[in-house]
């Protein structure tokens, strides 16, 4: 059977609520006392019920985490940077996979909030109306880690992605580029779909250069959507000359989709990607891409949740990071 408070008291000798006192970091327990608790819980392998505790405290120092894929270079960056911030704040973290699943992020949230969890950082994609009321019903607060409220209704931490997806195009332009193709992610995706898209007609727009439909294709942010895209590249009658993908992970994929054809990059295609995930320096020639500061936004969204739940001033809640294009050996 498991060793209950009340075990401890009677081996120390002394009442529970002395038992609770020392475990919860009460100053106001003699020396000696605290000495003697502390004894009979080394001796009976006590461990106070956190379940318990949150309880009686209305907090239970722990936090939920909602991810679309624990398996995903990008999601785990991010989360590497929440856990980071959590342990410096001493909270616990329950990590959770969606699948990017609206109905298992509904049912996430709502089995998080039964565990009695302090906040919650949620990542996804589309925030549909159904989310935006779970968001509004919950008793406690919750903030979005690259992913976008396009009301900014609730905290939320990203980069500008539009205006980063025009700074790529513009980067390619200034190279001389105007047949610039772009492997996007589903225009439904707020983020690497329509955003992304947006600042690519941005660009275009600024520098007098037509926009042409065959230029884009729709890819599933995997490396093997990166492969097939560049089939239908090589078929456009006018081909581009550079690709922009809108994750890094399909840049791999164009770049190996080029090179299968016995061509090279940059020399005949020049790619970029989006995210400066560690696939960047891993490919051979390493991608130019976005700097998207995934640890700083993961670190950033768990900081602003700590601030939220202690109830502390928050001057800004929706927190836009800085980006910046790193150039390597994939453009010239």
């Amino acid at each position: 059977m498991n060793t209950t408070i009340y075990d401890v008291a009677r081996e120390a000798g002394v009442s529970m609520a002395t038992v609770s006192r020392v475990v919860n970091g009460n100053p106001n327990v003699k020396p000696t006392t605290r000495k003697k608790v502390l004894e009979a819980i080394e001796r009976l392998g006590y461990r106070p019920n956190a379940v318990a505790r949150g309880l009686a405290s209305k907090r239970t120092t722990t936090v939920g985490v909602i991810i679309p894929d624990i398996s995903s270079i990008f999601f785990s960056e991010l989360a590497r940077g929440i856990e980071d911030i959590a342990t410096m704040y001493k909270y616990n973290i329950i990590l959770c996979n969606s699948d990017q699943n609206k109905d298992k992020e509904i049912h996430l949230i709502n089995t998080l909030l039964e565990k009695q969890v302090d906040g919650i950082v949620f990542m996804g994609g589309e925030i549909t109306e159904e989310h935006a009321e779970q968001f509004k019903r919950s008793p406690v607060p919750i903030v979005l880690a690259a992913t976008l409220d396009s009301e900014k209704s609730f905290p939320s931490v990203n980069i500008d992605y539009t205006k980063a997806a025009e700074d790529v195009i513009q980067f390619l332009i200034d190279k001389g580029h105007e047949r610039i193709g772009m492997l996007s992610g589903s225009l439904e995706d707020p983020i690497n779909g329509y955003q992304k898209f947006a600042g690519y007609r941005n660009a275009l727009e600024k520098n007098n250069i037509e926009f042409d439909e065959d230029l884009i294709v729709i890819g599933d942010y995997s490396y093997d959507s990166g492969i097939e895209a560049m089939d239908s590249f090589v078929e456009v009658e006018k081909k581009p000359t550079a690709i922009f993908a809108s994750n890094d992970e399909m840049a791999l994929g164009v770049i190996h989709g080029i090179q299968d054809k016995g061509l090279h990059v940059p020399e005949d295609y020049e790619v970029v990607g989006f995210d400066n995930t560690r696939l960047a320096t891993m490919v051979r020639p390493t991608l130019s891409t976005v700097v998207q500061p995934l640890y700083d936004i993961g670190a950033v969204s768990m900081r602003l949740l700590t601030k939220l739940m202690n109830k502390e001033d928050v001057s800004e809640s929706t927190v836009t990071l800085p980006h910046r294009i790193e150039s390597r050996d994939s453009t010239k």
